[in-house]
């Protein structure tokens, strides 16, 4: 498996020889464990990427079975903040004042990373691939310590502009977004592509609360705009509910589907595979549901760990396969790191990725790489359409 993903080979062996006398530690980590601390939503609003966390347990599993890191057991201790930033400030503060963690590892949520960004960084504790894409999270003069992992949203949503402009130029557009950093990054994306014509092609733009119980009555309203392509910037809760009461309204618009709102499980089963056909997303890793990936060295990986360590995860939940990826990411910066795990040694292996990483389950094509002044590691996705069973690659 290391052959798969772990880069600069030469250089992780040189690592791992420095002699103990060498040796920096950061809180939390000793001669047999390091800590690591997360912040993740198992209740509330957001509770589906809950199950991120329990892939990147299920993994962090695997590797301790494997010996761990330098004879180092990962311990992930991971609380619940509920998606909610007050919250979250709470648990952060507990993780590193009294769990004593060495850093954060994948705290989820826009809101959440927000609300934490300013205290971790005056702590000086690494919050590694935290889960967002918001292109406020991409600024490492300002906040050295904070480092994102995914494509920006701003990214995400210049594609699929530039998708309707090549496919649909006459398309009347309808917007729904999330009113946070989240929704606000897609819009911004979109603006950025379009340019002059965004004012021109798009006749409808509305948003909703995070703790809206629905949001019916923006869809009629979509609908009732004459948009023939709606523009859904949410989460999977609220992307579901967009889909069935489209669906449910008889309106056919094309749908496109931000990639954070658009996974199988939970969004599209919740809405029904037959009223989600047809709605078109951004991904950057193999799908596991989708055949043409059977015999995939980095699939068949997956599969095996899947069945080992997570033998209740269900492969049409792309959580799973994401935090697999970002728990993989995480382990080949710690082994980068070598013996040098104080929080500047672990900052700066996560910030020199060099463009040769490699992850299993990302899409070809897709390359990874970090340094001191570009701090995310993904740089693109590709696009996808679902057919009723399974997300279809679109032409590039």
């Amino acid at each position: 498996m290391q052959r798969g993903w772990l880069g600069g080979a030469a250089l992780l062996c040189g690592l791992a020889v420095l002699p103990a006398s060498a040796q920096k530690q950061a809180p939390g980590v000793t001669d047999t464990e390091i800590r690591i601390g997360q912040s993740a939503p198992f209740s509330g609003p957001a509770s589906a990427y809950g199950t991120i966390s329990m892939a990147e347990s299920d993994y962090f599993k695997m590797i301790n079975d494997q010996g761990g890191i330098n004879g180092r057991k990962i311990n992930l201790i991971a609380l619940d903040d509920g998606y909610s930033p007050p919250k979250t400030i709470e648990v952060v503060r507990r993780l590193i004042e009294e769990e004593q963690v060495a850093f954060l590892f994948q705290t989820i949520g826009t809101a959440p990373n927000a609300a934490i960004r300013k205290y971790t960084n005056q702590k000086k504790v690494p919050d590694i691939w935290l889960g967002s894409g918001a292109s406020m999270f991409v600024a490492p003069k300002e906040y050295k310590w904070s480092i994102p992992f995914q494509p920006s949203y701003r990214l995400e949503g210049q594609m699929y502009g530039k998708w309707i402009l090549q496919k649909h130029p006459d398309a009347k557009i309808g917007i729904i977004y999330q009113n946070d950093d989240l929704g606000r990054d897609y819009l911004a994306g979109l603006k950025d592509e379009l340019g002059d014509r965004f004012d021109k092609m798009v006749v409808k733009t509305l948003s909703y609360e995070i703790t809206d119980p629905t949001i019916d009555s923006q869809i009629v309203e979509l609908k009732s705009s004459g948009a023939d392509l709606l523009y859904n910037a949410s989460t999977p809760k609220f992307a579901a509910m967009a889909i069935r009461k489209v669906a449910d309204s008889d309106w056919h618009p094309i749908h496109i589907v931000d990639s954070n709102g658009a996974s199988v499980k939970p969004a599209l089963a919740s809405a029904g595979f037959d009223k989600s056909k047809g709605v078109i997303t951004a991904q950057y890793l193999k799908d596991p549901t989708d055949p043409g990936w059977e015999t995939d060295p980095g699939m068949k990986e997956f599969n095996a760990w899947r069945a080992k360590y997570a033998p209740a995860s269900d492969p049409a939940d792309a959580a799973w396969a994401y935090g697999y990826t970002m728990a993989q990411a995480l382990v080949v910066v710690l082994q980068r790191a070598g013996n040098d795990l104080s929080r500047e040694g672990i900052l700066k292996a996560a910030t020199s990725l060099p463009d040769t990483t490699k992850l299993p389950m990302v899409l070809p094509g897709i390359t990874i790489s970090t340094g001191p002044e570009d701090y995310r590691p993904m740089k693109s996705m590709r696009l996808v359409q679902f057919d009723g069973t399974m997300y279809k690659l679109l032409p590039e």
